[in-house]
């Protein structure tokens, strides 16, 4: 089967960072994979792309050229003859479905945001018969994708978008007399919730808390939240958090810390804090998305309502309380993802997949 694999751009982090995993998976199921990004914006998953050795598109255009955008899937589409066309996040699912209608190619879309916009969730759901499969990121995210495009349950599955690798390096334990790493990957945007963060420490500051241990949080990534957050950390007298901007080796990143924190407002499944807790990290999240399906409270992290500082500084206090107590939830932490996300089964996903769409094109049947 080849496939023509339509993303929104090939940025750093986001929803390109999995396509390598999911490429591989569907090869591995036998198909052919073109991967045709609609436009470049930072170009900094390309070397992760390069490296899984995929075959990659590039249209040099902006992010609001629609029709141009239109035309040059169209050509690739002309170019390929592809079985199955295959989508990613709004953009690219409304200008692939529209080329799969006019070439006569079945489609097949994800669904990887716990929140869309107003006028994107009207128009998914007005196009919600053009794809002949819905993909979730998530069990979340797969009953999000029901209740607000009107689909049958028959209509989506679940194929969460991480498989966990028991080869993964992971982070030393925290020592008495170390300073206690704390860190965070992620876009600074406000769906990640990083203003929050920034109140919840300088809430156990103005407290009189006294930690256990002197303590650094570093937050990597890049955003037009940067300047602000700065300001907003700098106004409040917090000196431990820290911005190391875009993070190419994520592994690397993680490693070096003792814990993780993801402060969202919003997510799908969080690929980042799943990374944490496959590098052996406790996790200190929010109730949205996957998480609270995957953090363990006390046992693998912590969690806090999404967008309560008060609760979100409750729970730091409780990780800085005691950081003796960080490895072995680390441990816990890694465990949880390796029984939940193994390998095999996001290949026999991708497998279970194909032989679907395979079905409908031999006898032109539906879902």
């Amino acid at each position: 089967m080849k496939i023509l694999y339509v993303i929104n751009s090939v940025e750093g982090g986001g929803a390109a960072l999995p396509v390598p995993a999911i490429v591989a998976a569907l090869q591995k199921a036998g198909a052919e994979v073109h991967v045709v990004a609609l436009t470049r914006r930072n170009g900094k998953a390309l070397p992760a792309f390069e490296r899984a050795g995929l075959r990659v598109s590039i249209r040099e255009g902006g992010e609001k050229d629609h029709r141009r955008a239109l035309r040059w899937l169209n050509e690739q589409i002309d170019r390929d003859r592809p079985d199955l066309i295959w989508t990613s996040l709004t953009r690219a699912t409304l200008l692939g479905q529209w080329a799969g209608q006019q070439a006569g190619v079945p489609v097949v879309s994800w669904q990887h945001n716990a929140f869309l916009k107003p006028s994107n969730r009207w128009l998914l759901r007005a196009r919600r018969k053009a794809a002949l499969l819905w993909v979730a990121d998530s069990a979340s995210v797969a009953r999000l994708t029901e209740e607000r495009l009107g689909l049958r349950a028959d209509r989506v599955i679940t194929w969460p978008i991480f498989a966990a690798d028991p080869k993964a390096p992971q982070a030393s334990p925290w020592r008495p007399g170390q300073l206690l790493e704390l860190g965070s990957l992620g876009r600074l945007h406000p769906n990640k919730g990083y203003d929050l963060l920034i109140d919840a420490l300088a809430e156990l500051k103005g407290s009189g808390f006294q930690p256990a241990a002197p303590y650094r949080v570093t937050i990597g990534g890049e955003g037009a939240d940067e300047a602000v957050l700065r300001a907003k950390a700098a106004d409040a007298g917090i000196e431990e958090l820290h911005f190391a901007g875009f993070v190419a080796d994520t592994r690397g990143f993680l490693t070096g810390l003792h814990a993780y924190l993801q402060p969202s407002r919003r997510e799908g499944f969080c690929i980042a804090a799943h990374e944490a807790m496959q590098a052996g990290l406790p996790v200190l999240g929010t109730r949205t998305g996957e998480m609270p399906f995957t953090i363990n409270e006390g046992q693998t992290g912590w969690l806090a309502p999404p967008g309560d500082k008060r609760e979100l500084a409750e729970a730091l206090r409780r990780l800085l309380s005691a950081p003796e107590r960080l490895a072995g939830m680390g441990h816990a932490a890694r465990q949880t993802v390796l029984d939940r996300f193994a390998q095999q089964q996001f290949e026999e996903i991708a497998a279970i997949i194909l032989k679907r769409v395979a079905t409908f094109r031999s006898d032109r049947g539906h879902l």
